[in-house]
């Protein structure tokens, strides 16, 4: 067998090997050095962050509503010059260049593009821009990852790794949660839950943050929620279930929006120095209109609830004194107040006001995003996300049906899980995220309900998420194949598979190594059957004996007409889907029908 062993410097090789270390060490080392340098990175680039959006809320803050344009016009002008002249790839949110780049491109991302990244993503959510910083902070990780992987020129199949600490690192110190960053990366990047690569990406999270929290001198949650009456009771269960429901809505909708956006602005006949300053002028068009309608309703706003990352707006609706107190437009006992008096009338002007905070952040992120203004989408998923869960705590108050102990705080904080969940098609990362962001145990159980809602009824309306569905569309399918749910080895008795085949009805299985996960065969539906018919024999038989080696392995960036050749080839249901870093690292399975249902599915839309 070749040897598989991560590449390092021959002097180096030679003292680990004295040492008695075992290879996949060395990878987990670079893991912390990544997690390390991404921290202060992220560090620098969080606070150049603070402080430039701090600058541009008080200039805003003093001048004319009529002149609130201008701010994120000059941002995103800076930014077209930025992104044009220095990487083209660091416009939009950020995660989908990094999935195609481990798809398609084994991992390389250029340092130009981490560097560009960071000053285009300052200068447009820092200007007052719709933008998260997630998505830059997994694009500036990853980018560092891969130039540590080239730098020390570590073996292409261990790249995506080290681009997948760095993406996680990121993550866990931007946001101060490693558990998240690290399922963001398992479940949205690479998509593999293998030991070898989840090794090396905790112990970057884990790294990642300590020095971080080490840096700020401070432990605290983004968003430190206060529900200490809280209770979650069985009654609660349909209301959770339709905000799931609601969330599932928002979440579609936002994606579907953010993607038409973009496909207009490919079309716009604008040079794209020049494209995110009219995207930037629409913005200040909605924030003109948001702040002389919440003026009218007696508020003071001078900077419009959607402008920037929202984090201030997210604060207050996640804080349930805010519900009970007396602010503009919501009367003098607040909705609370209104519920313990009994009243079920219309709901207060407050609730219409976050609504429309709800669909001006969809609007303006879009234009932010879509016109090639640079930052992320889980900011903004965030906020749609409390701004509904808010209204319909709201919505409850207002007939009756909000539980004693409840807050319309709480179901913001479970709208926040459900639109991100419900976005990312990753619900493991959102319930995590959410955890790690508020650390609020209580409302834990509702936010896995609601996130797990939202999910499966969005994945039944579109079937990519906001990250991959403009993937689809460049020809990369990354979600056409099932997941490798248990690992079967060629020397498992064959007992294992009849179990698997009669209690999961799996048709066929892909057989990879113990240690490595490398693909090496193949045991069919057709096989399965066959050795069926003598059912004494099974008990003494192995996997081994069944495999077929002849099965080519599918690489996820490979053609529909490629894989129907293989189809053709070889008279198989399914065949393996293999790494396009290392072809032998099993990834899932794809079948022939899904292929063919493709395949007629882009007939028909070119018909």
């Amino acid at each position: 067998m070749a040897d598989t062993s991560p590449n390092m410097p021959r002097p180096m090789r030679a003292v680990w090997v004295r040492l008695g270390a075992p290879m996949e060490w060395y990878i987990i080392g670079l893991g912390a050095v990544i997690g390390i340098v991404t921290a202060a990175g992220a560090v620098g680039f969080a606070t150049l962050l603070g402080l430039t959006e701090r600058a541009g809320h008080s200039f805003l803050s003093q001048w004319s509503v009529w002149l609130l344009p201008l701010l994120p016009m000059a941002g995103a002008l800076a930014t077209g010059v930025i992104v044009h002249f220095g990487a083209p790839e660091a416009s939009g949110h950020g995660v989908p260049q990094v999935i195609d780049a481990l798809a398609r491109k084994q991992g390389e991302i250029p340092a130009r593009v981490g560097v560009t990244k960071v000053i285009a993503s300052i200068c447009t959510v820092g200007s007052g821009g719709s933008a998260g910083a997630e998505g830059p902070i997994v694009q500036i990780g990853a980018t560092l990852g891969s130039v540590v992987g080239r730098w020390i020129k570590i073996g292409r199949e261990h790249r995506a790794t080290l681009v997948g600490c760095g993406a996680a690192a990121g993550i866990a110190s931007i946001f101060g949660a490693p558990l998240a960053g690290v399922f963001f990366v398992l479940e949205i990047l690479l998509r593999d839950f293998s030991r070898r690569t989840l090794t090396p990406i905790v112990v970057a999270s884990v790294f990642s943050t300590a020095v971080t929290q080490v840096m700020l001198g401070k432990n605290e949650a983004i968003f430190a929620v206060n529900l200490p009456s809280y209770g979650f009771s069985i009654a609660e269960f349909p209301a959770y279930i339709m905000l799931g429901l609601v969330c599932a809505v928002i979440a579609v909708g936002f994606t579907r929006l953010l993607h038409w956006g973009e496909d207009v602005y490919d079309k716009v006949p604008v040079h794209p120095v020049f494209k995110p300053v009219t995207g930037a002028a629409l913005l200040g068009v909605l924030g003109i209109v948001f702040v002389l309608i919440a003026q009218a309703q007696g508020g003071h706003e001078h900077t419009p609830a959607f402008y920037g990352n929202g984090y201030g707006v997210i604060r207050q609706l996640l804080d349930p004194g805010q519900y009970s107190g007396s602010y503009p437009g919501m009367g003098a006992r607040g909705i609370q107040g209104m519920i313990e008096a009994g009243e079920s009338a219309a709901l207060p002007i407050v609730a219409w006001m976050i609504a429309l905070a709800l669909v001006f952040k969809a609007m303006g992120t879009t234009l932010t995003l879509a016109s090639g203004g640079s930052g992320g989408v889980f900011a903004p998923s965030l906020f749609l996300g409390a701004t509904a869960g808010a209204v319909f705590g709201m919505v409850l108050g207002s007939i009756g049906l909000l539980p004693p102990t409840a807050s319309p705080a709480s179901y913001a904080l479970v709208g926040m899980a459900a639109v991100v969940a419900g976005a990312t098609f990753a619900p493991l990362t959102a319930i995590l995220m959410i955890f790690e962001l508020t650390r609020e145990p209580l409302v834990l159980l509702p936010v896995m309900l609601s996130s797990i809602v939202a999910m499966i009824v969005a994945s039944l309306y579109m079937p990519d998420s906001i990250y991959t569905m403009k993937l689809r569309q460049a020809g990369l399918l990354l979600s056409a194949g099932r997941d490798l749910t248990e690992p079967i080895h060629a020397s498992d008795p064959l007992s294992k598979l009849v179990s698997l085949y009669a209690d999961k009805n799996v048709p066929d299985f892909v057989v990879t190594e113990p240690e490595t996960g490398r693909y090496i065969g193949m045991v069919t539906g057709a096989d399965m059957r066959t050795a069926l018919i003598d059912r004494e024999a099974i008990p003494l038989l192995l996997v081994a004996e069944l495999m077929r080696t002849d099965l080519p392995g599918v690489r996820r960036d490979e053609t529909l007409d490629t894989v129907l050749d293989k189809f053709a080839m070889h008279d198989v249901a399914s065949l393996c889907v293999v790494s396009p870093i290392d072809e032998r690292l099993a990834m899932g399975v794809i079948t022939r029908r899904e292929v063919l249902r493709r395949y007629r599915q882009a007939l028909e839309e070119h018909a």
